[in-house]
């Protein structure tokens, strides 16, 4: 074996970190919104569905139990960053620093927001993550019909979970139909679009060593 070639193991590592990493980036930009023609989507939809692919790529490689790991991490993890944001954001400033009130606009979450980001990320991962492996026992050489047949279940729950507990009561009842089916449509072409890229990390991961 070639010492410089990496073995499954080892990417499993690495695997992990990007799906922790993106995760945590995503949760900053959900701050911002951006005008998508006359829909309103948050920021986080530009890198939110790396983490489904990501999670596609480790339940097809490693399993269920090995990809709900790294969900139960990422999800653990999440939450040591928004209680170190809160820390940060209640400790005092030093008179000279004028970011205070920007810092903390950008760090912080309603309740209500965190409890929707934290529900949705777990219980729609968790269903892309198994919804993949359900299907390779049933399809396995369908590799692309399970990469978005498990993409529209996780990201149509995760959708469903984070726009009903964030927005319920505070417009209608059609504008949150609106948003669900847009997010959850968006991040489903985003990952037709980039799964001829998740196709060839796959193959490529499957013909490396495993340890």
């Amino acid at each position: 074996m070639d010492k410089s070639q990496f073995t499954q193991t080892e990417l499993y590592a690495l695997l992990t970190g990007i799906a922790t990493a993106t995760l945590i980036i995503s949760n900053i930009l959900a701050f911002k919104t951006f005008m998508f023609y006359d829909i309103i989507l948050p920021c986080a939809v530009i890198i939110f569905p790396v983490i489904y692919i990501v999670d596609d790529i480790l339940a097809e490689i490693y399993g269920f139990k090995k990809a709900r790991r790294v969900i139960y991490l990422g999800f653990i993890m999440n939450l040591l960053a928004v209680v170190l944001y809160t820390i940060a954001i209640a400790l005092p400033a030093p008179i000279f620093f004028e970011g205070s009130e920007a810092f903390r606009m950008v760090l912080s979450n309603s309740p209500r927001v965190l409890i929707a980001s934290f529900t949705a990320y777990f219980f729609g991962s968790l269903l892309n993550a198994y919804v993949m492996v359900y299907l390779k026992e049933k399809a396995e050489k369908y590799l692309f019909i399970r990469c978005i047949v498990s993409t529209i279940c996780g990201e149509g729950l995760d959708a469903i979970i984070f726009i009903t507990i964030a927005f319920l009561g505070t417009m209608p009842i059609e504008a949150l139909i609106v948003m669900i089916l847009s997010q959850a449509t968006f991040k489903t072409v985003y990952e037709i679009i980039i799964y001829p890229i998740t196709k060839i990390i796959i193959n490529s991961i499957k013909k490396l060593p495993e340890k």
